[in-house]
């Protein structure tokens, strides 16, 4: 396997040169219902095409997630495949939102279907959950270095329910979130421009800084839009290391749709507000 450049670096540059917007592409009934489409792998197919079509050559990172596409089965994976295929293809780097975790030869094999060159569903990055202990990630961590992909650990999410663990106080003192974030911390010590392993950090939590966010690698932000945070948000709540999240905006930019223009004006208009935000802060 022939070691690409690391995803960190990738992403910075896309960011740079894109802005650092990512948009999702979660084609769950509903939205589906609002294209006026039906609830099966034809409308799945279209929906999944139309929003590589639309916004793949322009926005930093897409975000596909798995289990909207799981429901349908193998048909609905082929439609996956071929939608990371196609946006990796027009330019934008792809984050798998399928949130594994596991221990042992499980992750491994979990970190292959996604992190491994020659797999049909290979990303550029994958979420994961370290909450079997971040040492259980290990397989994918040093299979995404091996394969210049990337990774990101669910640290402090958006949802109400993950405070109760991701809040937690340990033995020393410090939370369980903020742990997560030191270990990402030591994953990019040293890197240049920034570091492959990030963390999922809501941007509607509000004021973090009793939190080091400063990892040196890229910090996932869902909750722009339909969750209540706007770009104008960021800065407060991410502090001095706005410059590496990277936000994502799913139904703000889908419920434009199934007009391809209307989804591009949509990405554009937040991709705008969102360099805007970051670089006023």
């Amino acid at each position: 396997m022939t070691v690409t450049e690391a995803f960190g670096a990738r992403l910075r540059r896309a960011m740079d040169e894109r802005g650092p917007l990512c948009v999702g592409i979660d084609p769950h009934a509903s939205l589906l219902a609002e294209w006026g489409l039906n609830d099966d792998v034809a409308g799945l197919e279209r929906f999944s095409r139309t929003v590589v079509e639309a916004v793949a050559d322009r926005v930093a990172v897409l975000k596909p997630q798995s289990a909207f596409f799981e429901r349908f089965g193998s048909r609905g994976v082929a439609v996956l495949e071929k939608s990371v295929q196609e946006a990796r293809a027009a330019g934008a780097l792809v984050v798998m939102d399928a949130k594994r975790g596991d221990i042992g030869s499980t992750m491994a094999a979990y970190a292959e279907s996604f992190l491994h060159k020659d797999a049909p569903l290979f990303s550029d990055a994958l979420t994961v959950s370290p909450y079997l202990g971040y040492g259980s990630l290990k397989p994918a961590v040093d299979l995404a270095r091996e394969s210049g992909a990337g990774l990101f650990v669910l640290a402090l999410t958006s949802n109400p329910e993950g405070a109760e663990v991701q809040h937690a106080v340990r033995g020393d003192g410090r939370s369980v979130g903020a742990t997560m974030l030191a270990h990402l911390a030591a994953e990019n010590a040293g890197e240049e421009p920034m570091g492959s392993f990030g963390a999922v950090v809501g941007a509607t939590l509000g004021d973090l800084s009793s939190y080091d966010l400063g990892i040196n690698g890229p910090l996932l932000a869902p909750g722009i839009g339909a969750q209540g945070a706007t770009p104008a948000d960021l800065p407060g709540v991410f502090g001095a290391a706005v410059r590496n999240v990277v936000p994502n905006v799913s139904r703000g930019v889908l419920r434009h749709g199934p007009d391809a223009v209307a989804l591009r004006r949509a990405a554009d208009r937040f991709a705008a507000e969102i360099r805007t935000a970051v670089t006023a802060s």
